[in-house]
This record gives C-alpha cells, structure tokens and sequence, in this order.
C-alpha cells in the first residue's frame, strides 16, 4: 500500500499554527514512507470562504516548505462529481429527499429538548417498509439526507487515541446535499477521501465527531477506510484554547516577525510528538523519524520563548548571505544607509549570535548603518577630559596599523597599559564614538567592520 495523506483546510481564515502543525505531520507521515502528499481546499462554505483566505493556505504551507504532491484541489471545481455520488446513492437507498423545512426541524427538535432528548431529526421522510410519507409540500425544495444505520456501532482504531467507538444511535440522518443541490462537508469529505485514495486521515480532535458520518458514507459507497489519527489540540501556556494573545495568528505573521521557517518545522513537530529527548532536528530527521506511535495524546502547550531560542539555534547556523537578505528589507524600511558601510554579511556574522528573530538582528545591525547620535549625558559621563589623551593615543596608532581584528586588539592593549585603564574606561567612550550606543558586541571587533577612515574621522569628531 502507497501511504497517500492529505491536509484540507477551510479558507475561511488564514492558516494557524494548528492547521500548520496538522499538515505538516500528514506531509512527514507521506515523506517517511515515500508517499504521496495531497493539498485539498475545502472551500464549499462559500459565504465565509475567501480568495485572500485561499493565497494565504498557499503562502503559508510554500514558506514552511510543505510541498504537496498533488493539488491543490478545490472542491467548489467538483461538483458535478458531488451530484453523481448523491444521484447514485438515491437510487441506491442509502441517501433519500427530505422535504421538511428548516423551521419544521427547528421545531422538531424543541420538543425533543423539551422532555430532555437529544435534538435531531426524526426521519419523517426516511423511507420504510410499510411506511406511509407524508404528501410533498407544493413548491418547496428538498434537501438530500443520507440513511445512517439505525443499530450497530462505528469502531475504529484511532491511530493517536486508540480505539474509539460511537452508537449509531447518536448520529442523525444528516443532510449529504441542500436544497439548492450544493453538498455539505462530511459528504465532500467522504467522497474526496475515496476519490484521492486517502489511506491515513491526521486531523485535529475536534473533527472526532465528524468521522463516524465519514466512515458511514464511505461504507455506504462501498468505498474502503483510511486510518484516522486525531492529534490533540495546542494549548497556551496558561493552559487555555490557544488564542490570538498567545500567537493563535496566521502562521505569515511568524516570517514577518523574523522568524525562520526551520525553527517553525522544528516546534511544531515537538508540539506532540517526540523522538527520544531530542530536541533540535532537521526537516531531514524528521522525515526519517516520524511516525505515529510517538504523537502524543494530550494537548500541547505554546511556549514562545522555546520558539524563539529555537530560532536563535538556527540563525547561528544559517549563511550569512541569506540572513543579509532577510535582514535588509526591514533594515531599508529603517533608513539604512548601506552605501560606504560594512558588508551586511559580515555584519550579521558578528550579530547574530544574540538575535532570537530576524527582526532583532536587523535591530542590532543598525548601529553600523546610520549615523550615531549618542546621549549628551552618556557623552559627558565616558568621553571625559581624563579619557581624551587614551582616545588620541588609539587614534594614532589605527592610522597605519593594519586592519584586522588582531591588530586593532593589540593597540586597544597598548594603550590601555601605556595609559592605566582597564577596558571598560576604553571601550565604553570607544562604543559611544564609533556606534553611538554602549552595547555592542567586543568593540575590536565591531571597529574593523568599519572603514579605518570612518573610525578616524568620529573619534576626530570628539578630540577637536
């Protein structure tokens, strides 16, 4: 059997990190055993639906590189596949017309909450041996019902919860089409999964209550059974339904933020499921490791700040040449001046080791693409009359010395002994010149992205 999964979002809004995270264990899962990936947009909610909504699915899932092998399919293009399988199954028995009206079921199922039943349709029009239907309502448009079992139970084994069975008894003849003969989602589900040989269903536990409907449809066509695992819910960090405050936003927002997409692939595979106590893999491990025995059947927690060392991990790790790329776009938005400055490349080499996102790494490179402008207190507490000859000193010495890391150490050094400082004395004034703040990284290595001519016309700047 070729494992074939798929993931089928509803574009009614933009794709979270709970979608995300299902898609990608269904496209791991595919990846693991050399399947096939299926993307298919459910789309037959048209009132909620949205082309923005759409573009946004689609964004998402390229920039965490969850290429789909097949699709996207929209399900609004197979409609005329719907109406044979809804035709077939009324001349089959197993789908019938119901003609009550939406009030007439509202009603219906008053009176059964009324004296404590569970609310549900009642059958009027399902056709029985023996039993008389009543007369069709002039004018009036039937909906499509399909025949649930009236006994027996729907089993199966959930491939995360293990085995789960529902009555038959607590499902209702559901509507497969509306009475303007658009169909409804368990039957387009039912259908697109037989249709696309889908051989295993990973989706988020709210849709539990859906499958036993699917099972009975696809039965019903005497089409066979995926497998189905049912991933827990994520949770924030205080335990509740994960929301926008916690980051329940759409997962373009974490690109924006700066984030990587190998850092995002990174946690959303560790948020319930495991591989030993490893923490950092690659997308490449994760393909090679996954597998369904290890999800986890309790809801994850959200925890920004491991997303965001994780993200420091990969920015360590990534080329320089492609941090220069992301950064620059925000750093130009900033008013960076670029010309005459460092190269960004080796800029960001040197900043990155702190920066847990993009944005902040674009933030700290800032200091050598623009001008300084440091604090007039600052000015007065470091570059003091007493510090001025130490200043000249080192002026003098970078005016010939060659420019390296190595030797602007060195003369930072000399100078600190010929004269009786301590470092922070030098550095400090040093910082405040050359970068107009106090926190950079070490400041030798900070003045040799600069031109020499540049460290020499600041400093000159201050000592007149």
């Amino acid at each position: 059997m070729t494992v074939r999964t798929r993931f089928a979002p509803s574009p009614t809004g933009y794709l979270h990190l709970g979608g995300a995270r299902t898609a990608l264990f269904s496209w791991a899962y595919a990846r693991h055993f050399g399947g096939t990936f299926i993307l298919r947009i459910e789309d037959t909610d048209v009132e909620r639906s949205t082309p923005e909504a759409v573009q946004a699915i689609l964004e998402g899932m390229e920039w965490l590189g969850l290429q789909h092998d097949e699709g996207p399919f929209y399900q609004m293009k197979r409609m005329d596949r719907y109406r044979e399988v809804v035709a077939q199954m009324l001349a089959s028995g197993s789908a019938y017309h119901c003609y009550c009206s939406p009030e007439e079921v509202e009603a219906m199922r008053e009176r059964q909450r009324a004296v404590g039943d569970k609310p549900r349709y009642d059958g009027t029009w399902r056709p029985e041996p023996g039993k008389s239907l009543p007369a069709v309502p002039d004018g009036r448009k039937p909906v499509v019902r399909f025949r649930n079992p009236v006994d027996g139970d729907v089993t199966w084994n959930d491939l995360v919860k293990g085995p789960i069975t529902i009555s038959n008894r607590e499902l209702d003849d559901f509507i497969i089409a509306r009475s303007d003969g658009t169909p409804t989602y368990n039957f387009c589900v039912a259908v697109d999964d037989w249709d696309m040989r889908i051989t295993h269903v990973i989706r988020g536990d709210d849709h539990v209550n859906n499958t036993p409907r699917q099972i009975n449809v696809l039965q019903a066509l005497g089409a066979s059974l995926p497998e189905y695992g049912h991933v827990p819910m994520i949770l924030g960090a205080d335990g509740e339904k994960l929301s926008k405050r916690h980051g329940a936003v759409s997962v373009m927002e974490y690109p924006a933020q700066g984030f990587l997409p190998e850092a995002m692939l990174n946690y959303l595979a560790r948020l319930g499921w495991s591989h030993g106590d490893d923490e950092i893999f690659s997308v490449q491990q994760l393909c090679e490791w996954f597998d369904l025995d290890h999800l986890s059947k309790s809801p994850a927690q959200f925890n920004p700040e491991k997303l965001a060392w994780l993200n420091n991990h990969y920015i360590k790790l990534a080329d320089n040449a492609r941090l220069a790329s992301l950064a620059r776009a925000s750093m130009e938005k900033e008013g960076a001046q670029f010309d005459g400055a460092p190269a960004l490349e080796s800029v960001v080499a040197l900043m990155k080791e702190r920066a847990n996102t993009i944005n902040e790494l674009a933030a700290a490179a800032m200091l050598f693409y623009r001008q300084p402008a440091p604090d007039a207190a600052l000015v007065t507490q470091h570059i003091t009359d007493a510090i001025k000859p130490a200043l000249t000193d080192f002026s003098d010495r970078i005016k010939s010395l060659e420019w390296n890391k190595a030797a602007l150490s060195s003369a930072l050094k000399e100078v600190l002994a010929a004269h009786k400082l301590k470092m922070p004395q030098l550095a400090m004034p040093l910082r405040l010149i050359i970068t107009g703040q106090l926190q950079t990284p070490a400041i030798d290595a900070v003045i040799e992205l600069f031109e020499r001519e540049v460290v020499l016309e600041r400093l000159q700047k201050f000592l007149g």
